[in-house]
């Protein structure tokens, strides 16, 4: 279960180095947050961070925005940055939003974001919310004013029936399903320089398998 109401956690965000602010002047000048001209990646219900943290480390030739709905959630995250940061080892490459991603668009501008990852996102299992999920073609719709034109959408999860309407969606969204898998773990090509979040270290070590796919336009 997600914390949503720890005592300070909204002014805490509010006043941090590492939240950017005041995202509709942001959108089309990440280029400036950022100080270059390196590639945008985002992921979409970021949690606590670790996913994005340890890619920034890996890849400090590419720009990570992380993206979180609930104060109490992404002040975790701030908390692991602010402790990164007292040792010298906070990834300059690295920032957050908390904001609903429904907003995605007044966010970022038209191709200005090369890589979307959505990792163990909520399955929001009632048919009646299915546009919530962040594999719906309605969420699809806004990724595609976001994304660049050879940029993909990177989706991890270990619910079954979330992978398989995902799969379906994106189809029908008119995207393109550029690879897939049922088992990340064991296939060898797909799992290739593959990061594992806290959701897959957890369930993984259960023994459920989990599901990826990469998506294009």
């Amino acid at each position: 279960m997600r914390l949503r109401n720890i005592p300070g956690a909204k002014e805490t965000i509010e006043n941090n180095r590492f939240v950017v602010h005041q995202i509709q002047e942001k959108r089309n000048h990440w280029k400036d947050v950022f100080g270059n001209e390196n590639p945008v990646h985002i992921e979409v219900g970021m949690g606590k961070g670790r996913f994005l943290m340890e890619m920034a480390a890996l890849n400090p030739e590419i720009n990570y925005v992380g993206i979180e709905m609930y104060d109490s959630v992404l002040l975790r995250a701030v908390q692991k940055m602010e402790e990164k940061a007292a040792q010298e080892t906070a990834p300059g490459n690295l920032r957050f939003i908390r904001m609903d991603a429904r907003e995605l668009p007044l966010a970022f501008g038209k191709n200005e974001v090369d890589r979307i990852y959505l990792n163990f996102s909520d399955p929001w299992p009632k048919e009646r919310h299915a546009k919530r999920r962040l594999t719906s073609r309605q969420f699809f719709e806004r990724y595609d004013q976001i994304l660049a034109p050879q940029g993909v959408v990177e989706f991890k999860t270990d619910n079954r029936p979330l992978f398989e309407f995902s799969l379906e969606e994106t189809e029908e969204a008119g995207w393109k399903i550029m690879a897939h898998t049922f088992d990340l773990h064991h296939d060898p090509t797909m799992n290739e320089g593959n990061v594992m979040t806290e959701y897959e270290e957890k369930f993984s070590s259960m023994g459920n398998p989990i599901y990826k796919l990469i998506a294009g336009r």
